[in-house]
């Protein structure tokens, strides 16, 4: 692991920090109330490693649902990866056998920090990405150990610790927000969203949301190329 990169990427990561291990927590808590101790954290939240996956693995492991059940729970769930993945490949590129970890590791919140977030000057920026990546898996598992301890001895009463994810999204959203002068796909998530919603409901609305913003980024992105392009050159002016 390139020190440089990973002393880059902590500070990045601090907001996913907090969020994961209450999350995380939340989720070990929950895994142990159904009899899986923290070993059994441990090792999902390290080859599972998937936020809502994992919380739905709970249901499943409580009512012993088939593995047919699971398989197709877990697609629908997680589809929106697909569409984080297409976006991803450029910056993916040249990471050699790193690049299936990338893959694997690509969360909602690494996914926000990768696609907002530059290496400083003087890292390597796949050093950099795949050190944001390692850090967030760590948070994680770190959270989902915890939580199982704490509730093998603890009686704990878990209500309202799911908004943290929520609470992290928004964080990272302002974040973002202040970070880019350019506020175009943000604005087009927000408004592409709210008509998905308004349309096909809370319960449907995540997939067509996702594969419209993708579709209408594709076709602007000769225009927010351009638009960068020259932000970039006025930065450099002033």
């Amino acid at each position: 692991m390139d020190r440089k990169a990973l002393a880059a990427a902590f500070p990045v990561t601090l907001p996913v920090l907090m969020g994961y291990l209450a999350i995380g927590i939340a989720f070990g808590l929950m895994l142990e109330g159904i009899g899986y101790n923290f070993i059994w954290a441990f090792f999902m939240s390290l080859t599972i490693y998937a936020g809502s996956g994992q919380y739905l693995g709970v249901t499943l492991l409580a009512t012993a649902a088939g593995l047919g059940t699971v398989a197709l729970m877990t697609l629908l769930i997680n589809l929106r990866h697909v569409v984080y993945g297409l976006s991803m490949l450029e910056k993916f590129r040249g990471m050699g056998k790193r690049k299936l970890y990338m893959i694997f590791s690509l969360t909602d919140e690494t996914y926000a920090l990768l696609s907002g977030t530059k290496a400083p000057a003087g890292v390597d920026p796949r050093n950099f990405y795949f050190a944001i990546a390692i850090l967030d898996q760590s948070y994680w598992i770190a959270g989902s150990v915890i939580g199982a301890v704490a509730g093998a001895v603890l009686p704990i009463d878990t209500t309202g610790v799911d908004f943290a994810m929520t609470a992290l999204f928004v964080v990272i959203a302002v974040e973002q927000w202040e970070s880019v002068k350019q506020h175009l796909p943000a604005l087009l998530g927000f408004g592409v969203t709210l008509v998905s919603l308004l349309i096909v409901g809370a319960e449907n609305m995540l997939i067509p949301a996702l594969f419209v913003m993708v579709g209408a980024l594709l076709l602007l992105r000769g225009r927010l190329d351009q638009k960068q392009e020259t932000q970039e050159k006025e930065d450099i002016l002033c």
